[in-house]
């Protein structure tokens, strides 16, 4: 079978595989949501209400069916992309919700992927070219203390830090609450401020947005910086980079060039994996800022027994995830053909 019809077989596959895997993660979100303690009546009318109106509440909600019909009334209600009503939000769409507050979730997690690559590819390049110096031990340590660092930890350290005790960037929120926000044509504030050729709000946005995402991009950073250093080092070792040396071409062009582009190959493969990390880091991200994004609202949402809410953005996560992990499967196998489908 040619290259080209294995790749072509493969991407068949993966999207084939794709509803199953949406499937076990709804199926997952559904139960676990059911088996947790608390009462969603008991959430909207209280405590005290007569158990007449929670379970009148509960007939509404169709919480009063059989565990099995409940499942199969959200699966089809899943299949007319029908996420529900928010429970706690006056009735509110799932999908408004979705649209409302996912702008800011994108903002703060494209930033912070950028950060994460760009200081990972940094040190882990830096620390495999310099083996056995002090920048290959800090460049070892920098991975092992970046991913072991509790998100919610570093969070509120670095808010001490740089917002409460240095005054460089604000502790909380998108935006100034006594400004006006930018015009949204996007939901994302700073490209929304260069699109009304607002720079002072444009940079306003930047100043609030720098920590959060320094702050996960930091701590997501050390993944890649030990797959780069780790597949460097062997690249470095290869025998086509030592016949370039034998050629007489310099460390840094052979480094740039050569090697550097081959180690990046096993980048794009963990980009999916920590594309998920990504989603679970943001939660306690803007919880840790109060930044107004998805992933907040749907902490609100759990706090609050709001089910179709906490269900609804559950599976819009788990959606993005997959069809992440298909773009960068397809991707990682049409850039190294040493892959086998």
């Amino acid at each position: 079978m040619s290259r080209s019809k294995a790749l072509q077989y493969y991407i068949v596959s993966r999207l084939l595989l794709a509803p199953l895997q949406l499937l076990t993660i709804i199926t997952i979100v559904f139960l676990l949501l059911r088996a947790t303690p608390g009462d969603p009546a008991d959430a909207i009318l209280g405590g005290r209400a007569p158990e007449a109106a929670k379970e009148e509440l509960r007939k509404q909600l169709g919480l009063n069916f059989p565990l099995w019909l409940q499942y199969l009334n959200y699966l089809g209600s899943i299949l007319r992309f029908d996420l529900g009503t928010s429970l706690m939000s006056r009735g509110q769409n799932v999908w408004d919700i979705i649209g409302q507050y996912f702008p800011a979730t994108v903002e703060l997690a494209v930033c912070s992927m950028a950060v994460a690559l760009i200081v990972g590819i940094a040190v882990g390049t830096l620390s495999a070219s310099r083996p056995g110096t002090y920048f290959d031990v800090g460049g070892r340590l920098f991975g092992i203390i970046t991913y072991a660092l509790p998100m919610f930890w570093a969070g509120m350290l670095l808010q001490l830090i740089f917002s409460v005790q240095l005054g460089w960037f604000p502790n909380s929120n998108r935006f100034p609450p006594n400004l006006p926000a930018p015009t949204p044509v996007t939901g994302l504030y700073t490209i929304d401020s260069l699109l009304g050729g607002n720079l002072t709000q444009f940079f306003t946005s930047l100043h609030h947005l720098a920590l959060p995402s320094l702050t996960l991009g930091i701590l997501l950073s050390g993944i890649f910086e030990r797959i780069v250093r780790v597949n460097l080092k062997q690249t470095l070792q290869a025998d086509y980079v030592e016949a370039a040396r034998a050629r007489g071409i310099g460390e840094n062009k052979i480094l740039a060039s050569h090697a550097l582009k081959n180690a990046l190959i096993p980048v794009i493969t963990v980009l999916g994996l920590t594309f998920a990390s990504l989603l679970g880091g943001a939660i306690l991200t803007e919880v840790t800022f109060s930044w107004p994004g998805l992933a907040n609202r749907l902490y609100q949402a759990i706090a609050d027994r709001d089910y179709p809410t906490v269900q609804g953005v559950l599976v819009f996560f788990g959606a993005i995830v997959v069809s992440a992990s298909i773009l960068i499967d397809i991707l990682n196998a049409y850039v190294d053909p040493r892959i086998r489908y």
